[in-house]
């Protein structure tokens, strides 16, 4: 239907185990890297606020992008913190993979952590962040619940710190 760097939109014949036969569109988009990045302490996570105009929404999120081909993630996941934050990660490590739309599409996200960060004085990439900042762990869950959250990829990341250190 369509192919594209970053969509393939197709339509899979599909027949269940019991015989029942359909057609599914199929979406299959390159992987997503995104960065956690927390302070020394493990106090603080690093975000951008940013317009999602599809949704026409402001939101925080984790810096992160699509995986270039053949780039290494955990390189990725450095560049896009780099380039949307102006902070350089130390000691990235993955942290965990999800699907957000297992019935419908092929979109792998890799999330990776990174504990602690330097400034590198470059300023943040104004298409990709209207402002960065350091948001109190202890404040997340108050943030998901008020909507200021909302992207899959950070809400899986953060919980996934709270939940598991």
């Amino acid at each position: 239907m369509d192919d594209t760097r970053k969509l393939n939109v197709s339509i899979a014949h599909v027949e269940l185990p019991d015989g029942v036969q359909f057609e599914q569109w199929v979406l299959r988009m390159p992987k997503a890297v995104m960065t956690l990045v927390l302070d020394d302490a493990r106090e603080n996570v690093l975000m951008i606020y940013r317009h999602r105009w599809i949704m026409d929404r402001w939101t925080w999120e984790l810096p992160g992008g699509y995986l270039d081909p053949d780039e290494d993630p955990a390189a990725c996941a450095e560049r896009e913190a780099i380039e949307e934050t102006g902070w350089k990660p130390r000691s990235v490590r993955l942290l965990t993979k999800f699907q957000p739309l297992t019935g419908t599409a092929d979109f792998e996200n890799l999330i990776y952590v990174a504990e602690g960060a330097e400034d590198t004085g470059q300023q943040a990439d104004i298409n990709e962040a209207e402002r960065v900042a350091w948001i109190p762990l202890s404040s997340i869950k108050d943030m998901i619940a008020n909507g200021e959250i909302i992207g899959a990829a950070a809400q899986v990341g953060l919980l996934h710190v709270l939940a598991f250190g």
